[in-house]
């Protein structure tokens, strides 16, 4: 049985699921997504994820038709229809269809579309072992704290890194890290946990969010500054963040070995806060 999926209004089989060849978001790359995690069929912070998307969509003048709440439960519809117990909800939302021009065209209804991808998150191989992340040139637009679904500088990253037989890539600018080719890179030094500052630089990442949230019920404390790479390379731990990796342990950077190779107790710590929170519904109060 094939996937069901969402086409501007319609719950469809995959096969059956077509888009206008003069999309903006197929030519112009002209959209913004989100991925929800989802977690025993439930969805993981999705209203923070949504509220991400409005201010994505702000940002580039598109407008966004459909509520939160309508959005929720286009979800929901989407996690029952598909039987999804663990796994995530990919949205994405364009200008819509119209003949090509740069400039934005008048009265066009956006595309919505979404689907699910089943996914084992929890219990993830690399969870024991810990990734392994090589850097990679930041090429990016410079409007990265937009979620916009021209991914080309991360789809370029990200397959370096398979090359080099690698899980992941770090990007790098003026010898300062920026942040995961999808995720948020942050470093650990003692106690202290190390990510560098919301800016126009980054994405603002959900679990990001989430994992400062957490800090209350730990002793770690936070220092939000930029970071180099040979900093990184000294640090007593690394780990990544995103809605689809939760809290990951980097355990090799560039070939060098990160906490002898093992998980850190911080990162580990970190991780099962995360998870306790994703399996309780993953609502930030």
């Amino acid at each position: 049985m094939s996937r069901i999926v969402y086409v501007n209004g319609e719950y469809l089989p995959e096969e059956e699921a077509k888009i206008s060849v003069f999309d903006r978001g197929f030519i112009f790359a002209d959209g913004i997504y989100e991925v929800s995690a989802v977690l025993g069929g439930k969805l993981v912070d999705c209203e923070a994820h949504l509220a991400r998307l409005e201010r994505s969509c702000g940002e580039i003048n598109l407008p966004l038709p459909w509520s939160r709440t309508e959005l929720v439960a286009i979800h929901e519809e989407m996690i029952k229809r598909n039987a999804l117990d663990e796994g995530g909800v990919y949205l994405q939302v364009t200008r819509g269809a119209a003949d090509r021009d740069f400039a934005f065209p008048k009265d066009i209804k956006p595309t919505l579309v979404l689907f699910t991808q089943a996914r084992n998150y929890v219990n993830a191989p690399t969870v024991k072992t810990g990734i392994k992340v090589v850097t990679f040139p930041d090429l990016r637009w410079e409007r990265r704290d937009i979620k916009s679904v021209g991914l080309l500088g991360q789809v370029l990253a990200k397959q370096y890194a398979a090359e080099q037989g690698a899980n992941d890539a770090w990007l790098v600018e003026d010898g300062v890290v920026t942040e995961g080719a999808s995720a948020t890179a942050w470093i650990v030094k003692g106690k202290t946990l190390i990510s560098r500052p919301l800016s126009n630089k980054v994405l603002p990442g959900i679990t990001r969010k989430a994992v400062l949230a957490f800090l209350a019920e730990t002793d770690f404390t936070f220092e939000e500054r930029t970071f180099t790479l040979e900093e990184a390379l000294d640090a007593e731990e690394a780990f990544i963040t995103s809605a689809t990796a939760f809290v990951m342990p980097v355990t090799s950077l560039d070939g060098h070995t990160i906490h002898n190779g093992a998980p850190g107790p911080t990162t580990l710590r970190l991780r099962e806060i995360y998870v306790d929170f994703a399996r309780k519904g993953g609502v930030l109060g």
